[in-house]
């Protein structure tokens, strides 16, 4: 995908940032790598202090909103929906909102395989879903921010296209 418009310095910083979110979110699943290689903990250990202090943090907890959701509606409607902004910085934050959306989806599974664990599955077949959900998080965020930063656009199947078509304003 290659579009007019040239990628500031200042335009691939900020278009970085938003790919915070799903990194932050998606160490939740090293957690079984972390327990095997303690070492490995070490370049993540800022992305675990975003997630517990500011992503899970209980803004209305009587509806179960946390900081992660208002972050999410705030990028969204502020950043993806403003065609003020830089389409560079539009769709780089698109994308790391449809990340989340299927690391959110992911939880959802991970969450139906732990209860299947306790009844009938090993915990083996959760170790193997965890242990790829934080692979593919961190892989697809770090090209993503590689990207970003030489100032092109990431080619991800099907969710490049699915944030081109939401930056069309």
């Amino acid at each position: 995908m290659n579009w007019q418009q040239a990628a500031t310095p200042l335009h691939r910083f900020y278009s970085c940032l938003p790919y915070l979110l799903p990194m932050s979110a998606g160490v939740i699943y090293g957690a079984i790598l972390f327990q095997q290689f303690p070492l490995l903990i070490l370049p993540f250990i800022p992305f675990i202090w975003l997630y517990s202090n500011v992503l899970s943090f209980p803004l209305v907890p009587f509806l179960g909103l946390t900081g992660e959701f208002f972050l999410f509606m705030g990028l969204y409607f502020l950043v993806v929906r403003d065609a003020r902004i830089p389409r560079f910085i539009r769709f780089n934050t698109m994308q790391a909102l449809l990340m989340q959306i299927i690391l959110f989806i992911g939880q959802i599974l991970f969450q139906f395989l732990e209860q299947l664990s306790n009844d009938a599955l090993p915990s083996v077949i959760s170790a193997i879903f965890a242990n790829t959900m934080f692979i593919g998080a961190i892989l697809l965020t770090g090209y993503a921010v590689y990207q970003s930063i030489k100032g092109e656009y990431s080619d991800i199947p099907t969710l490049s296209q699915a944030a081109s078509f939401q930056c069309e304003v």
